[in-house]
Order: structure tokens, then sequence, then C-alpha cells
């Protein structure tokens, strides 16, 4: 009597992760302590909505001087009050914020951190890295200009922008200790630098095999 054969799974037809799993957790972390780095850079918002310190500037290089100046210390304030108005306008649009989320995770999964050896394959057609990218932009330019998500976008930044700049206009930046809270070179997007670096590294594999 023949000893009972044991069933021997080829490793080869195991299912294959949808995204590489190791690059997109330390993206996740990276982005995370970027994040959290730059909040720390925050100034207390009772300084932000200081009313003794408002004054309508005399000339327009006043207000371009005091733009500047409060765009250096209230930088990450400024990010996170764009930050809301961005979000309050795509929540208030819920249609444009599912496109822009599908988007989103359209590079994501399928391009970002895909693992290399596994290639796209959809409705059974084999596509090539150069094929899934022609696709995803293609795809961004369709989303972003040709429906209303880029209309949106444009005008929460539009609103926010003009908020900002009427904020810097009129606060006095007399009291702020640029010199020694900041250094000279420090810009409006300094403290995000940590996270596109981040971004490029957790993405480089993805991108050399291209």
């Amino acid at each position: 009597m023949s000893s009972p054969t044991i069933p021997i799974s080829n490793p080869q037809t195991l299912s294959q992760p949808p995204i590489a799993t190791p690059a997109f957790r330390t993206f996740l972390s990276r982005l995370s302590i970027s994040i959290r780095q730059g909040f720390s850079q925050r100034r207390p918002w009772y300084e932000l909505i200081d009313r003794s310190s408002m004054a309508r500037p005399d000339s327009i290089s006043e207000a371009a001087t005091r733009i500047r100046k409060n765009l250096s210390y209230f930088k990450v304030n400024y990010i996170t009050l764009l930050a809301l108005i961005l979000a309050f306008s795509l929540l208030s649009h819920p249609l444009s914020l599912l496109a822009l989320l599908s988007l989103l995770a359209s590079w994501i999964f399928l391009y970002l951190f895909r693992p290399s050896d596994q290639p796209l394959v959809i409705l059974g057609r084999t596509f090539s890295e150069r094929e899934t990218l022609g696709i995803l932009v293609v795809l961004t330019i369709v989303v972003i200009f040709l429906t209303s998500v880029g209309s949106l976008l444009i005008s929460a930044l539009m609103v926010g922008f003009a908020l900002v700049c009427a904020h810097g206009a009129f606060r006095v930046p007399d009291d702020l200790f640029l010199d020694d809270q900041e250094p000279a070179s420090a810009g409006f997007l300094s403290f995000l630098g940590g996270g596109a670096s981040s971004a490029a590294v957790a993405a480089a594999p993805v991108v050399a095999r291209v």
C-alpha cells in the first residue's frame, strides 16, 4: 500500500502582496516623523490672533516686509490653516474627495510601492512600467484638469493664500524674535524637506527599475 501523497505548494504560485509592504511602512514612518517635527515648530496660536499686534500697513513695501517676516515665523501655522481650508473644501464635496483619494491610491498601489518583480495585470493584459506610468499620468491630468477637482483645489488654495497674505500684512512683526529662533535661509516649506527626502528614499527602488 502506497503512502499518502502530501500536497506541496509551489512557492511561485503563492499570492504576492499588492504593495511593497516594508517600503510603504518605512515611507509612512518617516512621513509621520517629519510631520511631528514640523508641528514642533508651530507657534502658539494666541500669537497669531493677538489683536493688539494688528495694524494697517502704511505702504505696500511695508506690507510686503511684514508678510515675508510673518511667513518665516508662522510658516507651520499658515500651512496648518491652508490644510484645514483644503480639508473643509474636500469634505464639502465628497465626490471630488473620492476622486482625489482614488487617484492617490492608484499611484500608491499600482506604481510607487508595487513590488518590482510583480507586473501589473488588468483583464489578462500585462502592462509594462512605462505603460503604467503613462496611464497614471494621463489619469492624473484628467482628474485634476478636466473635472471639478482642479477648480476646487485652486479655489481653496486661493482663499487660503488670501487669508495668509491678509494676516501677514496686518500682523506687526516687531515683537517676533526671528533671528534667534529661525535660520536665515529658512523658507515657507523648509520643514517639509525631511518628508520629501524620506519619500524619495522610500520610493527610490521603484523609480530605479524604470
